[in-house]
């Protein structure tokens, strides 16, 4: 594969692209591009435009940027052009994570997880130990107002309008009780759910459950 340099002013999108780029990923393309540069060539036709890498043209273009490498795909039918524009998107998206490896280079990293594409309050709380998560929990009350109100405006969004309320299962009243049920053990305390608020949505984040 021959990579050579182009002018952005001389490249162009296509009429249509199937890939809609939010404001959030062209920020994170850019902190990728300022922590490692430019890690594979857009790929072009004859005539300047965008096969494969379009994200990549407008972060490029919005950081002020005039040059980019590619890789020139000559000889192509318009099909042909349009279908690798279609599975160049489709094939990504295909790939699944896997979770337990994605864990383990978490811990490699230690401290070090300035990372392109995702939150570090989110990682620090994946990567949290036991104490670190209690000190979390602990110092919640100390949050700012601000940051907290900003958390439970969230929180609102997602409960139920009073009509969805009334009509809920649970609308009717408490759950009536069964006399013929046996009754709870006396000593056995109820499993205690830890969860901490994830900074950036205000969602509950479950971390584990025990005995206390």
């Amino acid at each position: 594969m021959k990579v050579t340099v182009k002018k952005l002013a001389d490249l162009h999108p296509p009429k249509r692209n199937v890939r809609m780029h939010t404001d959030r990923q062209l920020k994170e393309f850019k902190r990728s591009i300022e922590q490692f540069g430019q890690i594979r060539p857009m790929v072009v036709d004859e005539e300047g435009t965008i096969l494969a890498g379009n994200g990549l043209y407008e972060a490029l273009v919005a950081m002020g940027r005039t040059e980019v490498d590619c890789y020139v795909k000559k000889g192509m039918s318009e099909n042909e052009k349009k279908k690798l524009m279609l599975a160049d998107n489709k094939i990504f998206s295909l790939g699944v994570d896997d979770l337990h490896a994605f864990d383990e280079i978490l811990k490699e990293l230690g401290e070090d997880i300035d990372i392109p594409g995702y939150e570090e309050e989110l990682l620090k709380t994946l990567t949290a130990n036991q104490s670190a998560v209690d000190d979390m929990l602990n110092e919640y009350g100390t949050l700012s107002d601000e940051f907290v109100s900003n958390i439970q405006s969230k929180a609102e969004t997602a409960r139920p309008e009073p009509e969805q309320a009334r009509n809920s299962p649970t609308a009717s009243g408490p759950t009536p009780v069964n006399p013929e049920a046996e009754p709870p053990k006396i000593g056995t305390p109820a499993p205690q759910m830890r969860y901490i608020i994830c900074p950036a949505c205000g969602e509950r984040i479950m971390i584990g459950s025990g005995a206390q």
